[in-house]
């Protein structure tokens, strides 16, 4: 054979090799499967109680008419379809916040919504998401990291954190730190006031929190909390300045001041331990919980204990989380959200 014949004959081979061997790669690399949304079988617990893990029906959102929303002292003003926008979230009061960066009000379309979509502009947050106002720049981070690399679920499938877990895999590090350093630098505010008593209004989930049904009237409370919207169609409208009521059982502010500064004689350790005697966070690692939605903190308890929630701070709150009752974790919830953030 010619060596002409015999330079291209190899020179094909070679193409040839080389496309399926990039071929195999691609499709690796398109099967190799992302972190799961779901906690493993094994730290699921479908049996927590539903005040915390609200389940999501599906209800339709209303039909945008084209009519221009306001809420109160805001001079800004949206239509509806403005205000569910995943990259483009309502901004009611830009003038009482830092300037906010790119991805915490537009996100990076198609790859991952608007931070302020769900955490609000001012990262207040909701019930069924954190509180992002006020903690720690490197500690907002470590979060997204541990979502990314597949250590932050919840114990009970199905619920709203699922949606953490592609928009951290796909936020790019700058953009990270970028939204880390804003929700640090707002200033945390009152935004749940906490009520005991005997009785609550009747409520219907929707989107992984609760709603008061209209004209449902009140029920016993019971061994729960009620966390609710002040105002819901403020709260419809992402209003971060209309919070939220906390329902608790009567007596459990008291309990569970007990528990977080004394830790109820050695079963657990006291919150004031790591969290700072004003329950505002330590350093940069350890976030305030003073304030916080019950709802939410109640959440973190659940899933540390069952192994759902094992980030890098995860080890520190296992031993302290152990041996907590439902109604422990309802007491210690409630006493933390009526302090001032």
């Amino acid at each position: 054979m010619p060596f002409t014949s015999r330079v291209v004959i190899c020179a094909a081979l070679t193409g040839a090799v080389s496309f399926m061997v990039q071929h195999h790669v691609a499709a690796e690399r398109a099967q190799a499967p992302g972190p799961s949304l779901e906690a493993p079988s094994a730290n699921q617990r479908p049996d927590l109680p539903s005040w915390a893990y609200v389940p999501a029906p599906r209800h339709p959102r209303p039909a945008d008419d084209g009519s221009v929303k306001h809420v109160p002292g805001s001079t800004k003003g949206y239509t509806l379809a403005q205000i569910n926008d995943h990259y483009d979230a309502p901004d009611w009061f830009p003038d009482e916040h830092p300037p906010a960066p790119r991805v915490v009000l537009h996100g990076r379309e198609p790859a991952h919504q608007a931070c302020g979509e769900c955490h609000l502009a001012n990262g207040r947050g909701k019930p069924d998401t954190a509180g992002l106002n006020g903690l720690p720049a490197p500690y907002i981070v470590q979060q997204l990291e541990d979502f990314k690399a597949g250590r932050r679920h919840a114990a009970v499938p199905h619920m709203g954190v699922t949606g953490m877990i592609p928009i951290a895999a796909a936020v790019t590090p700058a953009d990270a730190e970028a939204a880390a350093e804003y929700f640090a630098s707002v200033k945390p505010d009152k935004w749940i006031r906490v009520v005991e008593s005997e009785t609550a209004p009747k409520t219907e989930p929707v989107g992984h929190r609760l709603v008061q049904v209209p004209g449902g009237g009140v029920e016993p409370l019971g061994d729960r909390i009620v966390e609710l919207p002040e105002n819901e169609a403020l709260t419809q409208l992402r209003d971060p300045k209309s919070g939220f009521v906390a329902y608790v059982p009567v007596g459990s502010l008291r309990r569970g001041e007990r528990l977080v500064k004394l830790g109820g004689n050695g079963k657990t350790t006291p919150c004031t331990t790591c969290h700072g005697m004003d329950l505002r966070g330590l350093g940069t690692l350890v976030p305030p919980i003073a304030g916080r939605s019950p709802s939410y903190l109640a959440r973190q308890i659940y899933d540390i204990q069952a192994g759902a929630r094992d980030g890098a701070n995860a080890p520190l709150m296992r031993g302290p989380v152990a041996n907590l009752t439902d109604r422990d974790i309802i007491d210690i919830t409630a006493y933390l959200a009526s302090l001032p953030q």
